[in-house]
């Protein structure tokens, strides 16, 4: 199998037939290539109409229940065979006929993943254009992974990158960030992008604050993500230094006749010192469940109810 089309579908059903007829009209006769389709809670006749126009080489994922669109990715990836895998949004924004573009630009020039850049991007100027701006140069700025556009959902990846992601909770908009993690070659390129024309958009103002958490959270696995004992370590022995200092002060002060036991300074210095404690135990317990983390067992952040293929 050369390529596996991962599209994660919610609540999508008058865009299934018409998502169906794109990805077939820019795929079909071009490449080898199966279609993967992960429903992510829907409520309406998604689930029916994607059964009712699959054919021998499409696979159906159906959660149980929601759980995100990291997890419809990763539940997607998990079972993709190609040799390279391409991300997809359902709501037809993206246009699949960029993929063999993107394809071609991989394999030819030497990267591992290819991502979308949306040209001319049909999306409202407040509520989306502006807060993307504003995330996309706060995560490069923050993260040092220099694209333009981290929102793309169309991306182009080889398979062992793509197994690699670690994709869960709301990660799917870092990504990019991801696979610098895993050390694969990015490279943009420029993709066609329409306005949706029928459905609800999952996305709003809402997210903001979502991805400036996340955020936080890529920059700690970049920098301390296998060595969190550098981040709080460090911390709490600058902490306990000055601490002890403070109280070294203080014993001084103390030896030559004055009442310390009123001066604010005093408490502060006995905080500091005990927070430098916590801090360094808190590195230490971070180092015990990071190594957990990859030694355990391979547990999945989802439960899939059903895999449907057509025969």
């Amino acid at each position: 199998m050369k390529l596996s089309v991962v599209i994660p579908m919610m609540n999508e059903e008058d865009n299934v037939k018409l998502l169906f007829d794109a990805v077939r009209a820019a795929l079909d006769g071009k490449i080898e290539y199966e279609l993967i389709l992960v429903d992510d809670g829907s409520v309406d006749k998604t689930v029916e109409l994607m059964k009712s126009y699959a054919d021998e080489r499409t696979k159906i994922v159906i959660f149980n229940r929601n759980y995100g669109q990291s997890s419809a990715m990763a539940a997607g990836i998990d079972i993709a065979c190609g040799e390279l895998v391409v991300t997809l949004d359902g709501d037809l924004q993206n246009d699949p006929s960029d993929i063999i573009l993107m394809i071609e630009k991989l394999e030819s020039e030497g990267w591992d993943v290819v991502a979308g850049r949306r040209a001319n991007r049909q999306d409202g100027m407040l509520l989306r254009k502006i807060p993307s701006k504003i995330a996309n140069a706060m995560i490069r700025k923050m993260t040092g992974v220099y694209l333009r556009d981290y929102g793309c959902t169309l991306k182009v990846f080889k398979n062992n990158v793509a197994k690699n992601l670690g994709l869960y909770g709301e990660l799917h908009r870092f990504i990019p960030v991801l696979a610098k993690l895993y050390g694969a070659k990015i490279v943009e390129m420029d993709v066609k992008h329409h306005a949706r024309t029928h459905g609800v958009s999952k996305y709003g103002i809402g997210r903001t604050t979502k991805v400036f958490s996340d955020l936080m959270l890529m920059v700690f696995f970049q920098k301390y993500g296998v060595k969190p004992m550098h981040l709080f370590g460090s911390m709490g022995m600058a902490s306990f230094g000055i601490g002890s200092m403070i109280e070294f002060y203080l014993l001084i002060l103390k030896t030559m006749g004055e009442d310390i036991g009123n001066r604010p300074l005093f408490m502060v210095g006995i905080l500091m010192i005990l927070g430098g404690v916590q801090l360094i135990t808190t590195g230490f317990l971070s180092e015990i469940l990071m190594r957990t983390y990859y030694e355990s067992q391979n547990k999945k952040p989802y439960v899939v109810k059903e895999v449907f293929t057509k025969h």
